[in-house]
């Protein structure tokens, strides 16, 4: 005899969760669709909040620290609505040793905005990654998707300059 398993219902009416559900559906439902839901959530709602992560562990019969767990441990997933940009600056051990502290430093001296944080004005975010794979590019950083190594302070804080001269 085959349980049937009441899918919880959506969050809202917003029309997004639809999306996300339609991802889910498509995957049967399946705990190893986590990833691809939560690049749905990511890309319609732009981060993603305790309200979605519930949903979707609910939906894929998941615990919800293992939702939380994959979200807090891939940079591209966010908990926070993000700025206009993106500042993600590589924390493992080659970045580290040259310089991540000193340009997260920077960062949060002239634009207010620390790992995980968003300047006032909605303009930039500053996330960290545990490795960007870039080691030999140390220490390595990403502007709007766009790699960069061997950093300095001063480059870091051009490449955001740039940013509000656009």
């Amino acid at each position: 005899m085959a349980v049937i398993y009441a899918r919880p219902p959506l969050p809202s009416e917003d029309v997004r969760w639809r999306i996300v559900q339609g991802t889910m559906r498509r995957q049967g439902y399946s705990s190893n669709a986590l990833i691809e839901t939560l690049h749905a959530v990511q890309k319609a709602f732009g981060y993603i909040d305790p309200v979605a992560m519930k949903f979707v562990a609910r939906s894929l019969r998941l615990p919800l620290s293992k939702v939380y767990g994959v979200v807090t441990f891939y940079h591209l997933f966010s908990l926070r609505p993000q700025g206009r940009h993106t500042c993600v600056i590589c924390t493992g051990t080659a970045c580290y040793i040259k310089g991540t502290p000193a340009l997260l430093a920077s960062l949060k001296r002239e634009y207010g905005a620390g790992d995980g944080e968003t300047t006032a004005d909605g303009a930039m975010s500053v996330l960290t990654a545990r490795c960007l794979g870039a080691c030999g590019l140390a220490p390595a950083g990403i502007f709007d998707g766009e790699i960069a190594g061997n950093l300095t302070v001063e480059e870091t804080l051009d490449r955001v300059r740039a940013w509000e001269a656009k």
